[in-house]
């Protein structure tokens, strides 16, 4: 099946915030999450959202210098990966590698395009783009694997 597509438009940093809450909730586990936008695109934002909704109380902020960051969520497990800095894949590859597939995590990456060999082809893409000073526009693909997550933001 073809993967599923929907864009929102926020207003601002609280309903981009919003919104990955709104799909956080319906996170199952196992899920990787692609994160792509400019510097200062709304990346954290989002995830902040994201991590809410799956039901973590951990304080999130960019793992652009420590290159990943998890979080508690009970019974899941949220790694955040932020490979900007990244030049060569190495080991951060490898560690990716080891968690994708592993149904008690939520993967989240940021800057993707050094792991793709690493990424799985079912993933959900999200490409923000800042389209005013406040308002991003946040374009979900969607693989019909992840359908639930789709379904359940149109609520």
């Amino acid at each position: 099946m073809f993967p599923m597509k929907m864009t929102v438009v926020t207003a601002n940093a609280e309903q981009t915030e919003a919104l990955g809450e709104t799909l956080g909730h319906h996170l199952r586990g196992g899920e990787i999450i692609e994160l792509i936008s400019d510097l200062g695109g709304g990346k954290t934002t989002l995830t902040r959202g994201l991590v809410r909704g799956v039901g973590s109380q951990d304080h999130v902020a960019s793992p652009t210098f420590t290159m990943s960051k998890t979080y508690d969520a009970g019974k899941l497990t949220i790694n955040h990966f932020d490979f900007y800095r990244l030049s060569e894949p190495g080991i951060m590859a490898d560690e990716l590698a080891e968690i994708i597939d592993d149904k008690q995590n939520i993967t989240i990456i940021e800057w993707s395009d050094i792991v793709q060999h690493v990424l799985p082809e079912t993933r959900l893409a999200i490409r923000i783009t800042q389209t005013a000073e406040d308002e991003r526009r946040l374009e979900l693909t969607i693989p019909a694997d992840y359908g639930y997550i789709l379904q359940d933001a149109k609520q």
